[in-house]
């Protein structure tokens, strides 16, 4: 048997036969409290039912388990939404331009009232995939039937929820691949060793060049997570629609407040998950300019900086800070965005070509080193402590080429009993303001001191680098730090 459970009104509606997941009815469901083993985790529950009116079976199913702790879709929430167009008018907008966007795209556009079939945020039309994904992440409901109005805008008349007795062979077989497609997992193998108690959800972009952990990694982290009983499922920023599946969320893709990681931080939030990183950490992390104001007012030791606007005299910076200088935009990462400035007028020219893009500017005291410290923080304790070296006849750690391509330099991790204890201190100051999730706190060892650069919600976590002492044990106290977090809220 798989995590997942069907819930239906009668057996014959979704055969047993026809699909690997534990198939029950609804009654069954509701005379039993404790059908399912605690010992099996929180189970995954998808109930197609006939009908989700107030007081059906299917209602009483989805809000019971809302009681018991179960997951599943759709909620009770959802189905009272889906009643009347008065109560998902708010969604309306979104919905329809997602729609006419994919419509754009047809040779022709229609021009007669039509229906969309929508199973688990897919749609049966394949021209209109974007449009499920919005209205899935809107109405998470296996099954919809929207009615759509031609016209240079297509509108919307209808959503509803499609019974499974109303459903032809065409649409049944659409239903059974959008189920199996949904509920896939790609990390895991044919056969768990332990029944997983808990399921993390890992948002990562396969395509990204320079990943805060790449997939040799994360799966890595899969192996380790199952022997604690958690099963880690990975996620792209496709899967928004379906989050709250999860209980628990990893954020391993560069994370930006403009994005959709700020989206799916919002979202585990909202649906009372854990998440590294949470949306909070993310903006006091990834504007320097909020985040130098935040250290300082913790008593920081920062590296002299001035805040520069469009408008303003640029060199002031040097009479301030010397040449030459480093100037940073607000919300920069992995060394991007990052430039240093030997003159003047080469001062003059970079800001006027940055401030097309932002209205404010970091100069920053420039302080060579052939390293750099980055103290990792989980949960307000030291994690590990790595000596990141400069590129090769660089400034940085890593030299991004105009063709795209980047160089790094080498590094060097420590026993975080051997690492200076000062700067595993001033590690765990830096965090302390931010929160109490996953950091990584980048610290300049100079002459005059020590200095904090900045602290990433998002810091690189790679097997065989940051792991390089403690080994799986990092591994596993992340895991520890989403355990702890899941029995509370079932608690």
């Amino acid at each position: 048997m798989t995590g997942w459970v069907i819930l239906v009104d009668n057996a014959k509606d979704f055969p047993n036969a026809d699909t690997p997941h534990k198939v029950i009815t609804t009654r069954e469901y509701l005379a039993r409290p404790r059908l399912f083993d605690a010992a099996a985790g929180r189970p995954k529950l998808i109930n197609l039912s006939r009908s989700y009116a107030y007081q059906s079976r299917g209602y009483y199913a989805s809000l019971l388990a809302e009681a018991r702790g179960h997951r599943i879709i759709p909620t009770v929430e959802t189905m009272l939404e889906l009643r009347t167009r008065t109560l998902y008018e708010p969604a309306i907008p979104e919905i329809e331009d997602a729609l006419n966007r994919c419509a754009k795209k047809l040779d022709k556009q229609p021009e007669a009232p039509f229906s969309l079939l929508v199973c688990f945020g897919r749609a049966q039309d394949p021209h209109y995939e974007g449009f499920a994904r919005v209205l899935f992440d809107w109405f998470r409901c296996p099954v919809l039937e929207v009615s759509v109005e031609p016209g240079p805008w297509l509108a919307i008349d209808k959503i509803r929820p499609r019974a499974l007795t109303k459903l032809d062979e065409t649409d049944t077989a659409f239903l059974h691949e959008a189920l199996e497609k949904s509920t896939r997992r790609e990390w895991r193998g044919p056969k768990q060793r332990v029944v997983a108690k808990y399921s993390l959800a890992v948002l990562h972009d396969p395509k990204e060049a320079m990943p805060p952990s790449n997939l040799a990694t994360l799966k890595h982290f899969a192996r380790l997570a199952e022997k604690q009983s958690v099963e880690v499922n990975p996620i792209t920023k496709k899967n928004l629609h379906n989050l709250a599946e999860y209980d628990g969320l990893f954020i391993r893709e560069t994370t930006s407040i403009d994005n959709h990681t700020y989206r799916f931080a919002r979202r585990a939030v909202h649906e009372g998950m854990p998440v590294i990183d949470d949306p909070v950490s993310m903006i006091r992390c990834t504007n320097k300019v909020y985040l130098m104001e935040l250290l300082g007012a913790a008593g920081v030791h920062m590296p002299p900086t001035l805040i520069l606007s469009e408008g303003d005299d640029v060199t002031k910076a040097i009479d301030l800070l010397g040449l030459p200088l480093v100037v940073k935009i607000p919300d920069g990462s992995f060394s991007r965005g990052i430039h240093k400035v030997k003159t003047e007028a080469e001062l003059k020219k970079l800001c006027a070509d940055m401030f097309e893009d932002t209205d404010l500017l970091l100069a920053q005291k420039f302080m060579p080193t052939a390293y750099d410290w980055r103290v990792g923080v989980l949960g307000g304790e030291p994690l590990f402590a790595c000596q990141y070296m400069m590129a090769k006849n660089h400034w940085q750690i890593i030299k991004h080429d105009s063709n795209g391509s980047a160089l790094e330099g080498g590094f060097k991790t420590f026993d975080l009993d051997k690492a200076p204890p000062e700067v595993v201190t001033l590690g765990m100051r830096a965090a302390r303001p931010i929160g109490q999730g996953l950091y990584g706190v980048d610290i300049k060892e100079t002459d005059e001191g020590l200095y904090v650069m900045e602290v990433n919600d998002n810091p690189n976590l790679e097997h065989g680098v940051e792991d390089a002492v403690l080994k799986d044990e990092l591994w596993n106290r992340i895991t520890r730090w989403f355990i702890d977090r899941m029995e509370k809220r079932q608690g």
